[in-house]
């Protein structure tokens, strides 16, 4: 599982911060350790990510879970299910937070945001892209 976990890792290291020119890797948002895979089934994969925001209240802890999200659900050429959670004691709201960001349904009303899909487009896109 430690070649998927690193599969997944590669994929969301380059997700750039909603507010700073930085990746979420180069702030410690995420690491390797905050990836977890776990085999389903023969072909099948739970991915578990645990994400440590820059402050305890940060307003973009939301927006950050989304483009984990998106990126991932694009990227990702296994199938796969995907948890994403902020790291224990990271966030002041994490509860509220982890619940948004695992709900399908409001995960697909936000990238109906033209406003948000811009800037998830904007972290999400690879340099080169």
């Amino acid at each position: 599982m430690e070649e998927k976990a690193l599969e997944v890792y590669d994929v969301i290291r380059s997700i750039r911060d909603p507010e700073k020119p930085n990746t979420l890797e180069e702030l410690d948002v995420v690491t390797e350790n905050c990836v977890e895979v776990r085999q389903l089934e023969e072909e099948e994969y739970l991915i578990i990510i645990k994400f440590s925001p820059t402050v305890p209240h940060c307003s973009l802890a939301t927006l950050i879970g989304l483009c984990l999200q998106v990126k991932l659900q694009r990227c990702l050429p296994f199938k796969h299910k995907l948890e994403i959670y902020i790291s224990e004691g990271t966030h002041s709201t994490e509860e509220d937070i982890n619940k948004q960001i695992n709900d399908k349904e409001r995960v697909a009303a936000a990238m109906e945001n033209p406003n948000l899909r811009e800037i998830v487009e904007q972290c999400v896109t690879e340099p080169d892209d």
